[in-house]
């Protein structure tokens, strides 16, 4: 039987909004306000009192404290739950999240409380590596690679030079400070519009 495509999909900032949530939280619980800065995310939280930087060892820390026990108020990126649900009948799906790998039964069960139900993969560092081996376990004929870092469409496309790469930014606010991936073959910031093209690429022959 031949492989079908394959969407390989992000998860925060791409199917589940995360840093505006991030956000309210750090102002809720630590009075940090939080300002991303993309290309210095150290410098991205200040206290609120003193005006003093987060350090970056605490930053690491609350992140982690985050996805322990704040991932409820994750929200749904608007069309992605229909874009996958038509994107499912003709491709493979799977979510590669950087998360380690003690989150991954945490984020099934987030996905799956949104709609979300397909193979969840957990990674640390660049997508290349990772998704090389998914391409070469599924040998799919066709493959879409979606994701908000520049720097993992630079490593998938080091790694497997062949995959379609979009480069995605659901949060409009985001989306204004990341300038595009140069190493994606397009960017789409919205669902139902970068739904068209992902599957123009699937179904290639």
């Amino acid at each position: 039987m031949m492989s079908r495509p394959l969407l390989i999909s992000d998860c925060d900032e791409v199917l589940l909004h995360m840093m505006k949530h991030f956000g309210e939280w750090l102002a809720s619980e630590y009075a940090i306000d939080f300002v991303p800065q993309p290309e210095d995310f150290s410098k991205s939280m200040r206290y609120r009192n003193s005006g003093e930087p987060v350090a970056k060892e605490q930053i690491w820390l609350l992140l982690d404290g985050f996805f322990k026990t704040e991932m409820h108020r994750q929200t749904l990126v608007p069309h992605a739950l229909e874009a996958l649900r038509r994107i499912d009948e003709v491709a493979d799906i799977v979510i590669l999240t950087n998360l380690g790998d003690e989150f991954h039964a945490s984020r099934v069960a987030q996905l799956d409380a949104v709609g979300i139900r397909h193979h969840v993969v957990c990674n640390l560092g660049g997508k290349g590596p990772a998704v090389a081996r998914l391409i070469a376990d599924r040998t799919p004929p066709q493959a879409v690679f979606v994701d908000d870092i520049p720097g993992h469409h630079a490593s998938v496309a080091e790694h497997v030079p062949e995959i379609w790469r979009l480069h995605m930014v659901a949060d409009p606010d985001i989306a204004r400070l990341i300038p595009n991936a140069p190493a994606a073959h397009k960017r789409i910031d919205d669902w139902a519009e970068a739904v068209g093209w992902i599957l123009d690429r699937l179904t290639r022959r």
